[in-house]
């Protein structure tokens, strides 16, 4: 027999966490996984619009869903101290996005000032990616300070925010559509 998507559990505003303890569905780590989550959701909408562009991108953007994937049940997990691993994440990923960023970046012109979200299709989700990340990076710093969490993960999605502003950067580019500059006189 098929089970149900639906539970009723969570009719009262509660939910459970990986170990099966209830919460509010507004604690501060399901913030912070729901955050995660989102961004994930996102990270797949900025994978269709790059599909067939860039074969070394697009295999980093899968590889990062996953990683996303195990740092949300990592957050849903309750930990009883910093050093609890992040499975499935390790400094080898935050050094993969870190030589994507620099990789990226080397085919780009110097910045010249702020630069407004906007241009390609694929460059306005790798904002939107760059924002929701910004968020669970803040979620994760509230949840740190009431909770032990791995540093790694916070420095992942550090290191995410940082490629999403530079992958945006270089859809413009290659599209050949200007970056538009913050004048700040508007």
């Amino acid at each position: 027999m098929k089970s149900k998507v639906y539970t009723l559990t969570g009719d009262k505003g509660t939910t459970s966490l990986v170990g099966g303890q209830r919460v509010a569905k507004d604690d501060i780590r399901v913030e912070a996984y729901g955050t995660v989550d989102e961004l994930n959701a996102h990270l797949g909408m900025l994978a269709h619009a790059l599909k067939g562009q860039n074969a070394e991108v697009e295999q980093l953007l899968f590889k990062i869903q996953n990683k996303l994937f195990n740092l949300g049940a990592y957050l849903a997990t309750e930990q009883s101290n910093v050093e609890a691993p992040v499975y499935g994440l390790d400094d080898s990923d935050v050094k993969a996005v870190e030589a994507m960023i620099d990789s990226l970046d080397e085919q780009l012109p110097p910045m010249r000032g702020f630069i407004l979200p906007g241009g390609t299709r694929a460059s306005v989700c790798c904002d939107l990616c760059r924002t929701i990340t910004r968020r669970a990076e803040r979620r994760m710093v509230t949840l740190a300070s009431r909770q032990p969490l791995n540093p790694l993960a916070q420095r992942y999605l550090n290191r995410l925010s940082d490629f999403f502003f530079i992958l945006a950067r270089h859809c413009n580019v290659t599209a050949g559509v200007a970056e538009v500059l913050w004048d700040r006189s508007c």
